[in-house]
Parts: structure tokens; sequence; C-alpha cells
């Protein structure tokens, strides 16, 4: 999921309720603000990618699962090496981690997936539970002959990571939840500081990638290579709109959510390990000590300064972390 910081509270001007600011506004603000950071830091620039992104983009292939469903992914790394699992979050895709990628260890076979109804995977009418996309992953893990691997998720894919390891914990080594949450606590008062299901459910096709929403959408606290946001942008904007409202409505139902992995929490054994951008808007300090709670034994590193997807901003050092915990 991207980073919606666009609307975070800031002198006053967030009465909490909701955003003031329409998101065109709310563009302008993020620009105003980046620009304004830039300037006070000497115009910082975005991490290298260190990785060709046409050449990445070729190396995808696709199989077909026994659930009739085809899954897109990419087998990298070492082959021999020890299988880990990276599942992207909500409209991202496998692209998602080329970021961090160069500073993976490169004892790891690395397979990244486009979860189903995102990338090149296929977009069915339904389903669209943590469950459905789980399964999805030990069917591909089926299919590629890997017994075990480690498992990292961001946003969504940390749910599907979870669920994952909750469900089959005989083919989880280690899980890193990304950017996680184990639901609003009930009886909360504090509003989240974006609204993004509102607006998403304000959308309209065709998706247009270059419009405020979708700025703001992917936008950053820190700076992240232009030309990798605007394929995601892009690749985002091509997701059917039924298959962004119908992951919204049955994987991302803030209404049931907390009950719903509270429920399956306590199967999650695997040794786990918690990271988060400070200053992620939409995983935000009730939500981050719901999980926190759940997996007392977890691991917890928290990346001050940064957002929702902390390896895209530091990419050298969220990898540090987990080269370490795998």
């Amino acid at each position: 999921m991207a980073n919606l910081h666009a609307c975070r509270s800031r002198r006053g001007l967030e009465t909490g309720a909701r955003c003031r600011f329409g998101l065109f506004a709310a563009a302008v603000i993020a620009a105003v603000g980046l620009a304004n950071m830039s300037a006070a830091r000497g115009a910082p620039r975005p991490p290298p990618l260190g990785v060709d992104l046409d050449a990445f983009d070729g190396m995808k292939k696709t199989v077909a699962l026994p659930n009739s469903e085809v899954l897109a992914y990419i087998d990298t790394g070492n082959p021999a090496g020890p299988a880990v699992v990276l599942v992207h979050g909500y409209t991202d895709n496998a692209r998602d981690w080329v970021p961090m990628l160069p500073y993976l260890s490169k004892r790891f076979r690395l397979i990244l997936v486009d979860l189903r109804g995102h990338g090149k995977s296929s977009k069915p009418e339904c389903c669209y539970t943590r469950i459905d996309f789980a399964y999805d992953i030990k069917l591909l893990l089926d299919a590629l002959s890997i017994r075990r691997a480690d498992i990292v998720g961001h946003s969504l894919g940390s749910i599907v990571a979870q669920t994952f390891a909750e469900f089959w914990p005989e083919r989880t080594n280690r899980v890193v939840l990304i950017a996680s949450t184990g639901g609003r606590p009930p009886g909360s008062t504090a509003p989240p500081q974006f609204d993004f299901a509102a607006e998403i459910r304000k959308l309209k096709e065709p998706i247009d990638p270059d419009s405020p929403f979708m700025i703001a959408w992917w936008d950053s606290p820190t700076p992240v290579d232009p030309e990798f946001i605007r394929r995601q942008r892009r690749d985002s904007a091509a997701i059917p709109l039924k298959v962004w409202l119908a992951v919204l409505d049955q994987g991302l139902s803030s209404g049931t959510a907390y009950a719903d992995l509270q429920s399956t929490l306590p199967r999650l054994k695997a040794p786990t390990l918690l990271i988060w951008g400070s200053k992620d808007p939409i995983m935000e300090e009730p939500v981050r000590k719901t999980l926190i709670d759940a997996l007392p034994a977890a691991r917890v590193k928290i990346f001050e300064g940064l957002g929702h997807n902390p390896f895209w901003e530091d990419p050298p050092g969220v990898a540090a972390a987990i080269n370490s915990f795998l």
C-alpha cells in the first residue's frame, strides 16, 4: 500500500474527524512540503535503484495454480539458497521490492509474487480475502517444490504473510511484517490521519495514473526514484476498479479487521520481526500496538522519520535488519 501522508496533522489544520482538504489541495501541500524539505536538506537525492527496471519486468513468469488462478512471480537470487517469499502491498506488484533487492543477502533465493488481482496475475471476479491470497502463495510454493520458506510482507502483503504463517506453520521458517497491523482496537476514539478507503470509493474508471489522488497515493516523506514511482502508478491504475474495491471490502475491511486478525494471531508461532516507519500515516501507533501486544515475542524495529514504505526510503537499512533476522 502506497504512502498517504499528504493529510498528516499539521499545526491544527487537521480536525481529527477527517481531512479538511480535497485531494488536489493535499497533493499540493505534499509537494510544497517536499520542496521545503529538499531545500532545508540541500536537495536530497533518492537512493539509487541499482536494478534495471526493464530487465526486472522482463524476468516475470506465470504459473497456473490448481485453484484456476494464474500467479505471476519472479524467481531470482541463489537457486540453492534458502527461499524467501516477498509479498507486496495493496495495488502494488512484485516490483515493489526493487529498491531493496540489491541490499538483500546474495545467499537467498527470492520469490517475488504478484498477488491475485495485481500486476500480471489473474484478476478474478472473486475472491480477495487474506486466506485467498495466502492460499495462492501456498500453491505457488507447491508448484516451485519449495517445502519451507521465510515470508516477508508489506502492508496488505504483511497480512497475507502472517496469515500464511498461521495456517501453514509447517511451511514457514521466519516472518517479517513491514507496516503491518493487528487491527484498530475497539472503542478507539483517535481517527486515522487519512480516510483512504473513502477516497478510493470515489475513483472512476479509467483511473488516471497522474491524477492528484494517485500522486498522493504514491507519495513518500523522503525521495524515491521517480521512474520507479511512475511505473508503480501506471500499473496500479491498470488494476480494474472492481479489484481495488474487492480487496478493500474483503481483505482490508476496517469494520471487521480487528476481530478477524486477532482471532488467528495466536497461531503465529514462527520467529517474527515487525518493521514500521515512525511517520507511517496508515499504520499508526494504535494499530501497531495491537500487533505488538498479540506477538509479545516478536522483535520490533522502528525507522525514525520514514513512512509507510521504509524499504523504499532506506533500502540498505531495512535490508540489513531483514538480513540479520533471517
